[in-house]
């Protein structure tokens, strides 16, 4: 797993204060202290895992000695049916951590599940499925880690990550050229520069003042292709706006090297999961 595991801890910590909050009035009450249990994570739909180390951290933080079996791993398929990791310990353990980690592991795998199939949908292209920003707040690094088991790949993590220029940007400050000198003179050498361009006057503007990735916003396909061939390779070309899985394929087609997508994250579908307690 690529995440730190501080950054996991301190998110599942919040995460079981905020739906324990002192005791489980249910399970405490119910389930005596010394009852062990074995759960099964079980998919209920077909697709692509992911945060299956996270999911079981879950209980392991609330009880150590809990004991888990991963039949899969993480960016590996699953159909209905498969016994995805089976969860040894204390019954009253299972019964407290299992939404957490029902949410988070169904969160990342719906993820994973959206942008493999539209990794899929380009498959011999020479486009590349990236996600964006439009994350949920402090979720972020779970989100972009799902993408990457779904086989995509990373934008820029957060605004310090890359310089951005959005149509905001450049309105504000007057110009495109003037935005991107400005901000050579200021960045420092490591610090890529985007520019968003809506038409191909701006894009021969982008590539005069020698923008690094220049993003297509929202151009139609032949419009885009012509980007492509004005570009021959000097930019890194980034189609994004109203990319959907019926029109994904065209406009891979078109030549741009990237297609981002901030659905991936923002309006994912849970992937279907079930915990069962034998």
């Amino acid at each position: 797993m690529l995440l730190p595991q501080f950054y996991v801890d301190d998110l599942i910590k919040g995460a079981i204060k905020e739906d324990i909050n002192y005791i489980d009035v249910t399970t405490d009450y119910l389930i005596p202290e010394d009852s062990i249990s074995t759960a099964k994570l079980v998919s209920k739909d077909e697709g692509v895992i992911a945060g299956l180390e996270i999911a079981a951290r879950v209980f392991t933080l609330l009880d150590d000695t809990v004991k888990v079996n991963f039949n899969k791993k993480d960016g590996d398929a699953v159909i209905k049916g498969d016994i995805i990791a089976e969860i040894t310990g204390k019954t009253r353990i299972l019964l407290k951590g299992e939404r957490t980690s029902l949410n988070l592991l169904q969160h990342m795998s719906g993820i994973a599940t959206a942008t493999n199939r539209c990794v899929k949908l380009v498959e011999g292209t020479n486009a590349s499925i990236v996600d964006t920003r439009k994350t949920l707040p402090l979720l972020r690094p779970l989100q972009k880690y799902a993408v990457v088991c779904g086989g995509g790949k990373n934008h820029r993590y957060n605004l310090s990550d890359a310089a951005m220029l959005k149509d905001n940007h450049i309105d504000a400050y007057g110009s495109l050229t003037n935005a991107v000198t400005a901000l050579r003179k200021k960045a420092g050498h490591m610090v890529k520069i985007e520019v968003e361009t809506r038409s191909l006057e701006e894009l021969e503007e982008a590539l005069l003042v020698g923008a690094d990735v220049i993003m297509l916003d929202n151009m139609d396909y032949a419009t885009m292709k012509e980007a492509v061939k004005r570009t021959n390779g000097r930019a890194v070309l980034e189609a994004s706006g109203n990319i959907t899985h019926e029109n994904i394929r065209q406009v891979a087609e078109c030549g741009v090297d990237i297609i981002s997508l901030g659905a991936l994250t923002h309006s994912v579908k849970c992937f279907d999961i079930s915990m069962k307690i034998q």
